[in-house]
């Protein structure tokens, strides 16, 4: 009965063993950034970006125009102004470099949105290469060179958030 047991625990023994030499952890890399410089559609998105750039900066460049203009103006004509045309002047001034401000500010936002907008298709290429690549080759995880982060996870991927929040007495 002892053999029988210690026959049977050595074969389960085996058997695990076997199981984990096979469980194989495949990690590759990529660089996103490298791929992203080397896509076509890259240089069209870039260009539109420029032409958006452009035509945000012809505005500020038309708004600064008019700020100048008020400003000479006014510097010219100060010593000549009533109170009340002194006053009206200064308050377009501020005005103007408000609106400049502003317009400054919605315009970073701006192009922030149709960066993301005109790259979001080619990244979106990117991502399901790098998924099929990832399942293709059996791989458990790729890491992305570029930002550090890991782009693909395969199925067989362990998680073990629970295990270090338990670690750290954390739900």
């Amino acid at each position: 009965m002892k053999n029988l047991f210690k026959v049977l625990f050595l074969g389960v023994a085996l058997f695990v063993m076997s199981g984990v030499a096979n469980a194989q952890v495949k990690i590759a890399h990529v660089n996103t950034a490298e791929i992203l410089d080397a896509m076509p559609d890259k240089a069209t998105a870039e260009k539109a970006m420029e032409k958006y750039y452009n035509e945000l900066q012809a505005q500020l460049q038309t708004m600064a125009t008019e700020y100048q203009t008020k400003m000479q103006d006014y510097e010219a004509n100060v010593a000549t102004m009533s109170n009340l045309v002194k006053q009206s002047k200064e308050k377009e001034i501020i005005d103007i470099q408000n609106r400049i401000q502003q317009f400054q500010a919605n315009a970073e936002q701006e192009f922030e949105a149709k960066r993301s907008e005109l790259l979001k298709p080619i990244l979106d290429k990117i991502q399901n290469a790098i998924n099929t690549v990832g399942k293709e080759k059996g791989y458990t995880y790729v890491l992305d060179l570029a930002t550090g982060a890991a782009v693909y996870v395969g199925t067989d991927a362990v998680d073990c958030t629970n295990d270090v929040k338990a670690k750290l007495g954390v739900k």
